[in-house]
């Protein structure tokens, strides 16, 4: 069974930047779906980004589109989650999480293994 630990997140002010780190441990993870999730005290768990095993199929939700990018190297068992031009909307934890069946998707039910999270905190 596949582990996953975040960690990167942090304080930053409105416009900075934070690169999360999804560590995979037990197994190698480069044929699965990694997604990036977040959840803001009192909402939904909800989709932030997500790649193929092979990185050729990426999703973004479009609050995030041209200010986060997510990547992959299957070398390092790890996936990251550069975000720019954070926003206090931004706020929330951040899960890092393995989809173990083809295909990308944005939907949390559709994920099978979850890290432990990592709080980012945006300031205005």
């Amino acid at each position: 069974q596949v582990q996953l630990v975040e960690s990167g997140g942090g304080s930053v002010q409105a416009g900075g930047s934070l690169r999360l780190s999804c560590a995979a441990s037990g197994r190698t993870i480069g044929r699965d779906v990694m997604g990036w999730f977040r959840q803001a005290p009192g909402k939904e768990r909800e989709f932030v980004a997500a790649i193929s095993g092979s990185g050729n199929s990426i999703a973004y939700d479009d609050s995030v589109k041209g200010r986060f990018t997510i990547s992959r190297d299957n070398a390092k068992n790890a996936v990251d989650l550069q975000m720019n031009s954070l926003k206090p909307e931004d706020t929330a934890v951040y899960y890092c999480a393995a989809r173990l069946r083809p295909f990308v998707r944005v939907t949390k039910d559709e994920y099978d293994i979850w890290g432990q999270g990592t709080q980012v905190t945006v300031s205005s």
